[in-house]
């Protein structure tokens, strides 16, 4: 007989994308040279000075062992020094930044950490999928509530303060957003604090994506008071093109930050020190650095937004970060079956906004993360398959 798992598994599927990236390595195996413009993973490298550090780093024959659960302290005084820096907010290395591989596995251990199994975690619509699936794999109630356009892609506080907030414990918030590419203002944090300080609510900022295609840099934690009931999740991955290497932080009360190391000490046995060192050094990336990664990402999103046109998609130029999110016309049915439609028949994958929520569902967004040759070969396929489309029609 098997072993059965555990009823946890039960509450979460396979990662959308997990599933995806197998439909298409089958179809590249087939022949099919398809273009992957669905999922965020930085295709440009690190700095030159940061993988330098890795490379010395790992030949010293001390470098190997075990390292400290919180991360080294050099790692966490860069990561001080770059909040100062660029947000403007005073952290204390020692206790109030947590070292951790990659943001993904905080939300896991922020929610293992003070979410109660029939706690209530409030998770926007559209938003990362994870913070909905690790709701559930630690028992908590997934409470979605909507961002849309009309309300700029916002909570709308007064709605939920007209609901009952009792049995809320946790708040995930994402901003610059994804997938809606929105950025938020100091006095929208404000207001996101107030409301959390007023209801007792632990508000989670994942916050990856300042870098990219922005200059005004913001941190939730800039909120006079926001200690109090704020944490912030931020990563290598996006603004560093480090994604493969899971190097992330979570920031906030050294109480708060105590009792994350709880769950995180009795999971993993620490970062390896060459990484770790390396990331010091990136984080010394002067903002020229940054503005040479943009530049590039800037002439990518000018072919997106081509793609975006030809697509008859509404869009905002405004937008930042490492995507293109775009409305779809009305005349298409299903958002799904005509990425499917364009993935068979273009061999371009695009992602579908469902996978965010309802409030997606008529939407898709393009990544940044191709270059511009393949970006403007992805370009031509839809252009031609439209095209014989419209013939056909005829």
């Amino acid at each position: 007989m098997k072993v059965k798992p555990a009823d946890r598994t039960l509450t979460v599927q396979e990662y959308y994308f997990s599933q995806k990236l197998a439909q298409i390595d089958r179809m590249r195996s087939e022949g099919f040279d398809v273009i992957n413009l669905g999922i965020g993973s930085p295709d440009q490298p690190p700095s030159a000075n940061t993988v330098s550090a890795l490379i010395e780093e790992a030949k010293k024959p001390t470098s190997h062992g075990y390292q400290n659960y919180s991360g080294i302290p050099s790692l966490r005084k860069a990561f001080s020094d770059w909040y100062k820096k660029y947000f403007h907010v005073d952290l204390n290395p020692d206790n109030e930044i947590l070292l951790l591989m990659g943001s993904k596995e905080g939300i896991m251990h922020i929610s293992m950490a003070f979410v109660n199994p029939g706690d209530e975690v409030l998770v926007p619509d559209p938003g990362y999928p994870t913070y909905s699936s690790v709701t559930n794999l630690v028992g908590g109630i997934v409470r979605k509530y909507d961002l849309v356009k009309e309300k700029e892609w916002f909570p709308d506080i007064d709605s939920l303060e007209r609901s009952d907030l009792s049995k809320v414990k946790l708040m995930w918030v994402n901003y610059p957003n994804m997938p809606t590419g929105t950025s938020c203002s100091v006095s929208q944090f404000e207001k996101l604090v107030a409301f959390s300080r007023k209801h007792g609510i632990l508000l989670c900022n994942d916050n990856p994506y300042s870098f990219i295609l922005n200059k005004d840099y913001h941190s939730i934690l800039e909120v006079k008071g926001a200690k109090e009931t704020v944490l912030e999740l931020n990563s290598l991955s996006k603004s560093h093109n480090m994604a493969g290497w899971r190097i992330g932080m979570v920031a906030g009360h050294s109480e708060y930050i105590k009792n994350v190391l709880k769950v995180k000490s009795n999971m993993d046995s620490g970062m390896f020190l060459a990484m770790q060192m390396a990331a010091v050094e990136a984080l010394k990336n002067p903002e020229s650095w940054y503005d040479s990664v943009n530049a590039v990402y800037l002439r990518r999103r000018k072919i997106v937004e081509e793609i975006m046109e030809i697509l008859k998609c509404k869009y905002d130029k405004s937008q930042v970060g490492l995507f293109v999110w775009g409305r779809i016309p009305e005349e298409i049915p299903a958002c799904e079956a005509y990425v499917e439609e364009l993935l068979i028949k273009t061999n371009v994958f695009i992602t579908p906004g469902f996978i965010f929520g309802k409030n997606g569902e008529r939407y898709i967004r393009i990544s940044l993360c191709a270059s511009e040759a393949r970006l403007s070969e992805a370009k031509n396929r839809i252009t031609g398959f439209l095209s014989l489309n419209i013939l056909i029609t005829k």
